[in-house]
């Protein structure tokens, strides 16, 4: 296939498995990012996509090529790193000339290219900076058109946002993702935060004790998770314990909730975890509640401006909805409540 294709591939170091028997597919010029908390294996996989790490088993291709032996400076791939890894007694048009310089470019070769990435990052007039001269997101954007200078097969982004305020970072988020858009240049972005995978990628390979547990994309995982760790991890999720009953019912205490959809295999009577998006969770005043809602307490209310977050005690389980300050019902701590879950939003993960 054209893209990049990881075979079954497993990394230990010692006695330790950081990647466990991953496979999956990049499809030429996809926006990829590997999602997961630290530890999982994700920043592992980047590097032995890159090469810069041995696979103990399983193969790499790319375009249909084998390249687990290649060594990472023969595979041509463009890497950003979270420190950026600029060289600071350089200036800027020499650090984006570096490769260049080692591929043996011409000097007005490279000065062509320069100004085309300059031109391309919208920072035209910085080349004769120094890099202590640059501020964090000009910094962001000289490593990006480094790594891009050799025109590389592939792009590889270890968490290279991380560093900046979370203002900046939101408007990186969308420049690279432009960017990579303009270019259809094949990437892979490595990051531990939900918001910028959903904000970047095509498709999420969200990582785990060095197993993927689920790919896809990012809207698909987010409202499909497939298990426990996946509701978890990615955005927030009401996880209620309940038990299978017939049919697409499970029961909570003494109540009975109807649900799009069972596992296969559940049975009833066996254990299960209800998954409910906050925004999909609707609260009443019992008086003009549904009957077969949950009846529980507000704790906390938290007004945000654009959106309100309540969290209600039912029974013993907290559960979080949030809805906008137009549908808005009033409501203060200690108010009785109603809460009620829509079958179409319950997804049942078997525990």
């Amino acid at each position: 296939m054209l893209g990049l294709d990881i075979q079954d591939v497993t990394k230990r170091f010692g006695g330790f498995t950081a990647v466990d028997h991953v496979s999956l597919s990049v499809p030429l010029g996809q926006f990829v990012c590997f999602l997961g908390p630290s530890g999982c294996g994700k920043t592992t996989l980047l590097r032995l996509v890159a090469g810069l790490e041995h696979p103990s088993s399983g193969r790499i291709l790319i375009n249909d090529k084998d390249i687990t032996d290649m060594p990472a400076h023969e595979r041509r791939f463009g890497m950003v790193f979270q420190s950026l890894a600029l060289f600071p007694h350089l200036n800027v048009e020499d650090n984006i000339a570096y490769s260049l310089r080692l591929r043996h470019k011409t000097a007005r070769e490279r000065h062509a290219r320069v100004e085309e990435l300059l031109a391309l990052i919208r920072l035209p007039d910085i080349g004769k900076r120094q890099i202590a001269q640059l501020s964090g997101g000009q910094r962001q954007r000289v490593a990006i058109a480094r790594a891009l200078a050799q025109e590389p097969a592939v792009f590889l982004l270890d968490e290279p946002l991380s560093a900046l305020d979370a203002k900046l970072r939101e408007d990186m988020q969308v420049e690279l993702r432009l960017l990579q858009q303009q270019l259809k240049i094949t990437t892979i972005l490595v990051t531990h935060d939900q918001r910028e995978a959903m904000t970047m990628a095509d498709t999420i390979v969200v990582m785990a004790h060095g197993k993927v547990q689920q790919i896809g994309a990012p809207i698909e995982i987010y409202r499909n998770p497939a298990n426990r760790f996946v509701a978890e991890f990615f955005g927030t999720s009401n996880l209620i314990d309940v038990e299978a009953a017939e049919g697409a019912v499970v029961r909570f205490g003494d109540r009975r909730i109807a649900v799009g959809s069972m596992p296969a295999g559940l049975a009833p009577g066996g254990a299960a975890t209800l998954a409910v998006r906050p925004e999909d969770v609707r609260l009443a005043r019992p008086e003009g509640a549904a009957k077969d809602g949950l009846p529980g307490r507000v704790v906390f209310v938290r007004d945000m401006g654009a959106s309100i977050e309540v969290h209600v005690d039912c029974a013993g389980t907290s559960i979080i909805s949030v809805t906008t300050p137009r549908d808005w019902i009033g409501l203060a701590p200690q108010d009785a409540v109603t809460v009620e879950l829509p079958a179409e939003a319950c997804r049942v993960l078997a525990s």
